[in-house]
């Protein structure tokens, strides 16, 4: 058998922001722009441990129209040297065998250990860095619970192009303020873009970084703890047939709470807008097997998005809040219009 041909060079670009900018979005709306030749692939981090950003990909892009997806749930990928990104990443390559490569950390991740990963010498020659995209709400600006994060402010500094999303929300002075952020906080190489509904375009995506080599502190320690010794909830984990998994993450000052179903559960439609339109959680993602069809969900800032899916193998949902409402789960239980008896697993 002939050895396949080693994979060098990948054009690669990282897509961050901060919860509720619209990375999501942002990427499907480049892969609904992906030549139709070529083979991209989407490396997905996720603050919670069920992983439904992987499940939002694959249900609008497949394998076989040459988008290949791989999930890291579970915080910050760049943790424990790197190692929960750097296998899922090791697999992605190996069978994307990619044209590009899309790479969204978590909103509460650390950005430059991700680059630092990148840039050192396991990807040394497999990967080409190109530009670097962070999204932003611009109102979020005027909101301390933002701007005094040190991750908000790195993704900013890190940035090739930061793109100011979600413009049609935007109110007196928005852009303004954004301009000025920009320009205290961002390299000074930084473009800025305003757009909305994450409508970036693919030609964004070329040319080379300058952050790779800048005074970032690449790699170095990034000074925030996760536990030790756990190993995280797989999305791909079995689900009991009669019931779902429960699953819980903490850090960064906030916490998540996750549920997998068993596909033989259904929701009624009108029950679940119900519920979802009256959670009060900073980020709220999710993809659900209704009575009419599948949809997947987004909450951010207090908005509620609904979008019709061609399908979903099950239902997942994440919410991420400074705490758990213990009542969330018998809310969403009342949801369930069919399947068998509810019984849990939940993992810790």
């Amino acid at each position: 058998m002939k050895p396949k041909a080693a994979i060098l060079n990948v054009p690669t670009n990282v897509i961050t922001g901060f919860l509720g900018t619209g990375k999501t979005s942002a990427i499907l709306h480049l892969l609904a722009q992906r030549p139709d030749h070529e083979r991209w692939a989407v490396l997905v981090n996720e603050f919670g441990e069920i992983g439904v950003d992987g499940s939002l990909f694959e249900s609008q892009h497949r394998e076989s129209q040459g988008v290949f997806v791989r999930q890291v749930p579970g915080g910050c990928m760049c943790c424990t040297a790197g190692l929960p990104m750097q296998v899922a990443l090791n697999e992605l390559l190996r069978r994307a065998r990619p044209d590009r490569l899309l790479i969204e950390p978590t909103g509460l991740g650390h950005p430059n250990e991700v680059l630092g990963v990148l840039a050192g010498d396991a990807y040394r020659g497999v990967l080409a860095i190109q530009k670097i995209i962070t999204l932003v709400d611009a109102r979020h600006l005027a909101d301390g619970r933002f701007t005094e994060l040190a991750t908000y402010n790195q993704q900013i500094a890190m940035a090739d192009l930061i793109v100011g999303n979600k413009a049609d929300l935007y109110g007196d002075g928005d852009r303004r303020a954004l301009e000025e952020y920009a320009a205290q906080h961002g390299a000074p190489h930084a473009e800025v873009f305003i757009t909305e509904r994450g409508a970036i375009e693919t030609a964004w995506l070329r040319g080379a970084t300058r952050a790779v080599g800048a005074s970032h502190d690449l790699g170095r320690d990034h000074g925030h703890d996760h536990p030790q010794g756990e190993e995280p909830a797989l999305p791909d984990m079995p689900v009991p047939k009669s019931g779902y998994l429960k699953a819980e993450n903490e850090g960064e000052g906030f916490r998540s709470v996750g549920w997998r179903f068993s596909p033989t559960r259904v929701f009624d439609r009108q029950k679940l807008l119900r519920f979802l339109q009256q959670l009060q959680a900073e980020r709220m993602k999710a993809v659900f097997r209704t009575d009419c069809g599948a949809f997947g969900y987004n909450l951010a800032s207090a908005d509620l998005t609904e979008t019709a899916l061609d399908d979903c193998p099950e239902s997942r949902i994440e919410i991420l809040a400074p705490g758990i409402d213990p009542g969330w789960e018998e809310q969403l239980m009342a949801c369930v219009t069919g399947g068998p008896e509810t019984s849990s697993a939940k993992i810790d």
